[in-house]
């Protein structure tokens, strides 16, 4: 049966007043009061008539579709391994089976021969997904002596996930099981023959509050609380020391932090505060030789590095000074040297430096002006070999062994893409492109050399959280490349990329930077001649969908298509709202609406959800998953609502809700690519690509 109309949802008035003002939000019914469970027969059918329109709409692409993800299928090699890596006294490596959408864990004993049969398969991703709409593995922890793996999975996304213990020698799961976790499993009191598993559990708001010690064997309801955090905007979490002997309890928000140090053979013991948080402080830390190595941002923005002795951890001296030039963005401790990861003007750095003399630096070197590298498993405290990983926007993504001592560098294994790639056709560049305060913004960008004037553009954005997009290699992304089409990362304001001062520039009262900045980059390429207004399709996904929500408020003229996954758009509701789980620990980075009536004020200036007009809007693909956590299903759900109700076009509105997924969408290798199949699709279409135009030859 076809359907003729997009679904309207139902108005129901409902008003809430803060600092004096009243907030009118007709949609809200479409928050179920029972969430996580939603089960309002209303909801679910408004949710359902969404998914049917997506379906009709959709249904005259699915030629098109098919093709793209064949396209990108074919790009993926299905029969793959990873390079074995070394960690005790085995080989460990996943595969991947012809048409397997899961992994399987591998690993052999490293005297033994490759052709020698004593290959052991440790956890089969394929069985455990078996019949499951959705499936993700979590923590992937295997104790020291070779003997246990702990594992986690959630089966609905959730990521509500259950832990489980395998005997490696028998194949056999033990009857420990411990529901509701999130994050790392960690081995610990492995010296004295007890085995103790520590777990971080997500409480009703999904926040992890606590770290709880399992002892193997015994009941969960038994287990023990280590640590309890009490400021409910702090999240705990746990791991391990390079050196495997200390358990490290960390806690914190998005712009605090604080970590606690026990050891590992005995986690009863009493934690090692290494120093009490202070506002606006982050550092973590790791341990060598008695000595601790504190990685802070306590002095200079960009982070430096401190040490302090094991025995006065609140005595900090300075190692590696805080640069305005150099951002430090981790430290990796090994028993001979560490190594230094970072960032120069965008790009990254690794150097590897030596106990005892701060003077000798050696920078590893990459042969492109603008890449993607950092250290890959590197799980042994003795290395003398370190795992590399490293990608560009054109070279496709290399495991790379460096031999510290030779300085030397051999590929392992460069991603194999089975349909055929020529590096040659196509060309990558490093842009600034001025933002309106004047604000060099850098922009990736990628595109064939035989691409020909103003073409279609797809710029992608993120900006929040001080996470940066790196200018990475992607298969998918050939399917617009080789259609014409130039592929564009905008290195906005709110990400990290540039250093910390990057990241505070796009958050709080500066937040709006991170709109206006992408909306002036792809002014600055329309200028440029990769593009022009109204070919240039945009995407991004959870507060990269708040960017999306914001930038078609504001510009909705220069977008021809727009894809915003799982988006934050409602963030004046949801930072009012201290129950939701993110909530609390996200004022650090958005501003607390409820205390602090400035914050109310800005946030609800862009709120992209309250800041919808009566105007033309471009077309519109929208995704959420109804288990999402993160970005709750109401937000898109609401947005899209409040977009057919003012809009004055007849540009596509979609919104797609996967009924069994969370904040990722679909969990397969291939199932995820059929989703970036129908955005393709759906852009494609709006800028008037003919479905019959065949992609140049990559």
């Amino acid at each position: 049966m076809s359907i003729a109309t997009p679904p309207v949802a139902a108005r129901k008035p409902h008003i809430e007043t803060h600092h004096g003002v009243e907030i009118r939000d007709d949609y809200a019914w479409l928050r179920d009061p029972g969430y996580p469970e939603v089960t309002d027969p209303a909801i679910l059918a408004h949710l359902v008539a969404e998914n049917a329109w997506f379906e009709a709409r959709m249904a005259p692409r699915q030629g098109r579709i098919e093709a793209l993800f064949k396209e990108m299928r074919g790009r993926i090699k299905e029969a793959d391994r990873s390079v074995p890596q070394k960690d005790g006294e085995y080989l460990y490596w996943i595969e991947y089976e012809e048409g397997a959408e899961y992994k399987k864990w591998w690993r052999r004993p490293v005297a033994a021969r490759e052709d020698s049969g004593a290959d052991q398969l440790i956890l089969d991703e394929v069985a455990l997904a078996e019949g499951k709409d959705y499936f993700r593995l979590e923590a992937f922890s295997v104790s020291s002596d070779g003997r246990l793996l702990a594992f986690s999975t959630d089966d609905n996304g959730s990521e509500r996930y259950t832990a489980r213990i395998k005997d490696l020698a028998s194949g056999e799961l033990l009857p420990d099981e411990i529901t509701g976790t999130l994050g790392a499993l960690v081995w610990v009191g492995e010296g004295d023959g007890a085995r103790g598993l520590v777990y971080t559990p997500a409480n009703e708001q999904w926040r992890t509050d606590r770290a709880c010690l399992h002892w193997l064997g015994q009941p969960a309801e038994s287990d023990m609380q280590l640590y309890r955090e009490t400021d409910e905007g702090f999240r705990v979490s746990a791991g391990l020391s390079a050196n495997e002997q200390w358990l490290v309890l960390s806690a914190g928000d998005h712009e605090t932090s604080e970590a606690r140090l026990i050891p590992a053979a005995d986690p009863l013991a009493a934690p090692l505060l290494v120093r009490e948080r202070r506002a606006g402080i982050e550092y973590d830390v790791d341990e060598r030789g008695g000595t601790l190595y504190i990685h802070t941002n306590d002095d200079h923005e960009n982070f430096r590095l401190a040490t302090a002795p094991l025995s006065a951890p609140e005595e900090w001296t300075t190692l590696i000074a805080g640069s305005d030039d150099y951002y430090l963005t981790g430290v990796d401790l090994f028993r001979d040297f560490f190594v230094t990861s970072g960032r120069v003007r965008g790009l990254d750095t690794i150097e590897v430096r030596y106990y005892g003399e701060p003077d000798r630096v050696e920078p590893v070197r990459f042969p492109e002006a603008s890449f993607s590298a950092g250290l890959g498993d590197n799980p042994e405290w003795a290395m003398d070999v370190l795992r590399l990983s490293y990608e560009s926007m054109v070279s496709p993504a290399s495991a790379i062994d460096y031999d510290v001592a030779a300085r030397t560098m051999t590929t392992l294994k460069v991603q194999e893409i089975p349909s055929g790639y020529d590096a040659s056709l196509y060309r990558t560049e490093r842009l600034e492109i001025a933002a309106r305060d004047g604000t060099a913004i850098p922009v990736s960008i990628v595109y064939r050399r035989d691409r020909t004037g103003p073409g279609p553009l797809y710029l992608y954005g993120y900006g929040a959280y001080g996470i940066a997009i790196d200018p990475g290699f992607s298969t998918t992304r050939l399917s617009l490349v080789d259609r014409g089409f130039a592929y564009a990362i905008a290195h906005i304001r709110g990400g990290d990329d540039l250093g910390r001062a990057w990241y505070k520039a796009g958050k709080l009262e500066r937040r709006t930077n991170t709109f206006t900045d992408f909306v002036d980059v792809a002014k600055g390429l329309i200028e440029r001649g990769h593009t022009a207004a109204g070919r240039i399709a945009i995407a991004g996904g959870s507060a990269g969908g708040e960017l999306m929500g914001a930038v078609v408020n504001s510009d909705p003229q220069l977008w021809g298509a727009v894809a915003a996954h799982v988006p934050f758009v409602d963030v004046l509701n949801t930072m009012l709202d201290a129950s939701l789980p993110l909530t609390p620990g996200e004022w650090p980075e958005w501003g607390n609406p409820i205390e602090d009536k400035a914050a109310f004020e800005l946030i609800r200036s862009y709120s992209p959800y309250d800041q919808v007009k009566r105007q033309a809007y471009p077309p519109v693909l929208v995704t959420a998953g109804l288990n999402d956590p993160r970005v709750t299903y109401w937000e898109p759900a609401k947005w899209v609502a409040r977009l057919r109700e003012m809009k004055t076009d007849s540009n596509e509105l979609l919104l797609k809700t996967n009924m069994g997924a969370g904040h990722g969408g679909k969990s397969g290798r291939f199932e995820s690519l059929r989703e970036t199949a129908e955005e393709f699709a759906f852009i494609l279409w709006q800028l008037g690509i003919a479905d019959d135009e065949p992609p140049q030859a990559g």
